[in-house]
């Protein structure tokens, strides 16, 4: 049997239909469920302090990233500061990605093999071989409360005969990262692939549910497929998936993909685009997305969201954002981002609020209305 955290558990504590709320217990703290997790891909979350991030913005988990942190500081580093928490000065829980995807990506750098991918880095071009047994080794090393299994990420279009092979190497890399575990106060999530298929994705779920893993992930969605087709393929594999483990949904998505996929069933999140797009000058609203850098907003004197409480629209104009874009100082993205993430997780704080009621179906046709369109029919 392999190592298990001593320190994780997890619990459920409502339900209304698919969606669930509950409460993660983690080796550096409680985290409730549903929830966003803002990412932090270097060891920070751009524009932000970890005290804005957990004090103001409300962040309870946050994700790092395997392949980038491997890459710089490099693993020497963060274990002379006793790990990922002290080096960033985050004492909250930290998911790490196995870095699957970000070999994934680099697409003509890479060579998978059966025993792991060969990839020269982005930064200097120099060779490396992740193994699962790397991957776990690099994420003990930063001491991540929640450890991701290596897995392939396969292409939007794979053929049968590609996931055939790819989900088969796929399950064995999973089996070597649960092997080889040592620390008891890290967990792992294991990752279910198989594309847009209900037949692949009933398949590998079937393989990875048995395994002695804390919590179980999606991985391979919003990688170029029809939105429809994510959001069936969720519909089709969480409620199949453990009721008594989290359920990750991995690099999803917009503020419309929080709300339909909790109500299929989520429990995590992750994404870039809050961050992202706050340095392009995109703040996300109540009302729908603003790009504050606009000419419109030059006199506006209303916050970016007048349905928000956050300090940013609290304190700030549209016309004072507008300004620091265009007058490219830094502070104009550390306030959208700071505004982004409080909209994040205030989403998801009412989504919480919304199932423990009972009221889900009305929360996601005001959610709607308030940008006026109108609520798919709830699956």
């Amino acid at each position: 049997m392999s190592v298990r955290c001593s320190e994780f558990s997890f619990e459920v504590q409502a339900t209304d239909g698919d969606a669930r709320t509950g409460v993660l217990k983690l080796p550096h703290g409680e985290v409730k469920t549903p929830i966003f997790m803002p990412v932090g891909t270097q060891g920070t979350v751009k524009a932000m302090t970890p005290e804005e991030l957990h004090g103001d913005v409300g962040a309870q988990i946050i994700l790092g990233n395997t392949y980038h942190l491997y890459l710089r500081p490099g693993l020497e580093v963060i274990e002379a500061h006793g790990g990922l928490h002290r080096f960033m000065n985050w004492n909250h829980p930290i998911l790490t990605d196995s870095g699957g995807y970000q070999v994934f990506s680099l697409k003509e750098l890479r060579k998978i093999r059966e025993d792991g991918v060969e990839f020269r880095d982005h930064i200097s071009g120099s060779k490396h071989l992740f193994t699962p047994q790397k991957v776990v080794e690099i994420q003990e090393t930063l001491g991540s409360d929640i450890m991701m299994a290596f897995d392939e990420c396969p292409p939007a279009g794979a053929t049968d005969d590609y996931l055939a092979k790819s989900l088969a190497r796929t399950t064995r890399w999973e089996k070597e990262c649960l092997d080889a575990r040592t620390r008891e106060d890290c967990s792992m999530f294991g990752i279910i692939q198989g594309g847009t298929s209900e037949t692949w994705r009933a398949r590998h779920l079937e393989e990875i549910a048995v395994m002695d893993f804390e919590g179980l992930a999606i991985g391979g969605l919003s990688v170029g497929e029809d939105i429809e087709a994510m959001y069936d393929t969720v519909a089709f594999t969480a409620p199949k998936m453990p009721g008594d483990r989290p359920r990750y949904l991995m690099g999803v998505g917009k503020p419309d993909d929080l709300v339909e996929c909790v109500t299929r069933g989520i429990d995590m999140f992750d994404c870039v685009l809050p961050t992202r797009n706050a340095r392009n000058g995109q703040c996300l609203t109540s009302e729908g997305p603003v790009v504050v850098r606009n000419a419109e907003y030059a006199k506006d004197l209303s916050p970016i969201d007048p349905n928000c409480s956050c300090y940013v629209c609290k304190t700030y104009t549209r016309s004072y954002v507008r300004h620091l874009y265009r007058a490219k100082e830094i502070l104009a993205a550390r306030l959208c981002t700071w505004h982004n993430l409080h909209y994040y997780l205030n989403l998801m704080s009412g989504l919480r609020g919304a199932i423990e009621a009972g009221e889900l179906d009305e929360f996601r046709t005001a959610y709607y209305a308030r940008q006026g369109r109108e609520a798919p029919c709830r699956p």
